[in-house]
């Protein structure tokens, strides 16, 4: 299983970026996909997370401001983050809880895409 991340990049403080990562590979279904983030000497931390029956959580800190949808034909979901804000710059990464064709709950992790917010 192959978890491709797209997006990221600079903003201004106040702007707007879009991440999407999707699963690729064998697998059966997904169960939640979701972002976690890792600023330097910061541990990981989730930022947003959903089901596929859309059933989501957000972090303290990006709740009003962040959005998470997951298209389930697709197998991707999408962060949109709106009021950016220079405490959001960290590397995010995405994370997916598949079945397995063998029957079995396993957790990917796609590559890292870096979101800098500039004051």
């Amino acid at each position: 299983v192959q978890l491709q991340a797209s997006g990221g990049g600079v903003a201004q403080a106040g702007g707007s970026l879009r991440l999407t990562c999707a699963a690729s590979g064998m697998f059966l279904s997904v169960n939640d996909m979701a972002w976690y983030r890792q600023a330097p000497g910061i541990s990981r931390e989730l930022v947003a997370r959903i089901t596929k029956a859309g059933d989501t959580y957000y972090a303290d800190s990006v709740r009003g401001r962040f959005t998470i949808s997951i298209d389930n034909a697709k197998k991707s979901v999408t962060l949109q983050m709106n009021s950016l804000k220079p405490g959001d710059t960290a590397v995010y990464l995405c994370n997916a809880e598949v079945l397995t064709a063998m029957q079995f709950v396993h957790t990917y992790w796609g590559q890292g895409t870096l979101v800098t917010v500039s004051s």
